[in-house]
């Protein structure tokens, strides 16, 4: 591990030590909410730079927008990444980003702290319970409301899905609400959604056809994941190998390349390479199923709302796996036959 990451892991430790505590008993409101079209600024705290963890917010925002109508969200987050996954989204304001090495931009880290502490907000919510910085955020406000991102009561029975790191952020803010007199709804979670418009969709769909000479359906794959999520390449040729012998006569095969632009198969497949994540997007949302392990373009996929199949040999199933659109993940280390994969994939592209 490089010496900058064991910094990184040590500081988030001491962190969290020092943070845990901080509004632990106010998992309740204390206050009551008499006209939720009242609620006109809210903050969601998001301190992470990662595309999957980024897009998993969006069912939070969303229910937000939905309790909320005449609320304007500001995000707090890491990077640039919520600008470009945000840009369809109405009622959006600011996005306040916190520098990813805040030692080398120390005048912006405070002002991101000096822009919470003075902005008047309403209602200032924690996505991530674990957040140091996300719980910070939330006690450095001044909003009447405050959200710590703790789930409400914990002796109370949880809904099945309630481990997805998409859904408990909404299960344990529609119990936040409640404390407050708001009648909540036991609606299934919205899904992760990137919203793009159609002309976003019709520019994938051309990009697309320029790949192939033909009007057959296409079958998006992707080799790549991050550290040990990440297949070998002779794990995912012979996947490939199984997926050629299976589909190639009726279904195009296309690698989605990631930005480090690597291929698991050496580029056997007709690829797709772009640094533009809606672009990415919007060619996978022209295609008829999404194939990759555990990765933001994973739930990239799942945000342009196509089926997709999620391999998992390293993170939690139940708190990562692809939802709706009958997509599913797969232990890949209790399901070792890749010929199952390929029953999955028969019933997705029958279904």
């Amino acid at each position: 591990m490089k010496i900058s990451k064991k910094i990184n892991a040590y500081r988030k430790i001491i962190m969290r030590f020092f943070t845990k505590n901080i509004g632990i008993s106010k998992n309740t409101s204390q206050n009551v909410i008499v006209d939720p079209t009242e609620i006109k600024k809210v903050l969601i705290c998001r301190p992470n730079a990662r595309l999957g963890n980024l897009l998993l917010v969006t069912p939070l925002i969303k229910e937000v927008g939905k309790y909320f109508p005449n609320a304007e969200i500001d995000l707090f987050v890491k990077g640039g990444l919520m600008n470009v996954i945000l840009e369809n989204y109405p009622k959006i304001g600011q996005i306040i980003i916190l520098p990813k090495k805040p030692f080398k931009n120390l005048y912006a880290y405070i002002k991101v702290w000096f822009t919470i502490k003075h902005k008047k907000y309403d209602m200032v919510i924690n996505v991530d319970n674990e957040s140091s910085s996300g719980r910070l955020a939330v006690d450095h406000s001044h909003a009447e409301f405050k959200f710590y991102g703790d789930a409400g009561n914990e002796d109370e029975s949880k809904p099945d899905d309630y481990e997805h790191i998409a859904k408990y952020p909404v299960y344990n803010f529609r119990e936040f609400l409640k404390s407050a007199g708001v009648k909540v709804s036991t609606e299934a979670i919205m899904p992760i959604d990137l919203k793009l418009n159609s002309t976003e969709i019709e520019k994938g769909s051309k990009i697309l056809r320029g790949k192939f000479e033909n009007n057959k359906k296409t079958i998006a794959l992707f080799t790549y994941a991050t550290g040990e999520k990440c297949y070998s390449e002779s794990w995912w040729i012979d996947f490939y190998e199984l997926l050629k012998s299976k589909y190639e006569r009726d279904f195009n095969i296309l690698e989605i390349l990631p930005i480090e632009n690597v291929s698991k198969i050496g580029f056997k497949a007709t690829s797709f390479y772009s640094k533009d994540i809606r672009e990415i997007g919007a060619v996978i949302a022209n295609t008829a199923i999404f194939i990759g392990a555990d990765s933001g373009i994973m739930h990239l996929a799942s945000a342009v709302h196509i089926p997709v199949i999620g391999l998992f040999s390293i993170s939690k199933l139940k708190k990562y796996e692809p939802y709706g659109e009958r997509s599913m993940g797969i232990d890949t280390n209790a399901n070792v036959n890749k010929n199952c994969y390929i029953l999955e994939i028969d019933r997705i592209l029958q279904g």
